[in-house]
């Protein structure tokens, strides 16, 4: 079995276990129908664990920074979770980040459309 295999497959697992963790989690000012774990990254040595986070609630750009902000205050909840559903010599250490895929997603359909409009008025 590969490294990389592994590596994939420990990364769907904390996935998994940190949005069931978001959904029974009752932080203040985190409504967890609207928060979305999009996608973990972790280091080679398994020590460390990026979390990219998307909140679709409204305004959603205002919040989404303090959305994330209150999730790395919390990271020792999440960890925990971590702990008790997966093991592991050693719990990796949660970072939550702002996933910019979505946004990055519909400013290229934006373009994709204004360069169409413009094509169709030539």
């Amino acid at each position: 079995m590969s490294s990389t295999y592994r590596k994939e497959m420990l990364e769907s697992e904390i996935k998994k276990v940190l949005t069931s963790a978001l959904r029974e989690s009752r932080i203040p000012k985190i409504d967890p129908l609207y928060v979305s774990i999009v996608r973990v990254t972790v280091s080679k040595d398994k020590r460390y664990s990026n979390i990219f986070v998307s909140y679709f609630g409204e305004n959603a750009e205002e919040k989404k920074e303090e959305i994330i902000e209150i999730l790395n205050e919390n990271k020792g909840y999440f960890r925990t979770a971590l702990a008790k559903n997966i093991r592991l010599f050693k719990v990796p250490e949660v970072k939550f980040l702002p996933d910019k895929g979505i946004e990055a997603s519909i400013r290229v359909q934006e373009l994709l459309n204004k360069i169409h409009e413009e094509d169709n008025k030539n």
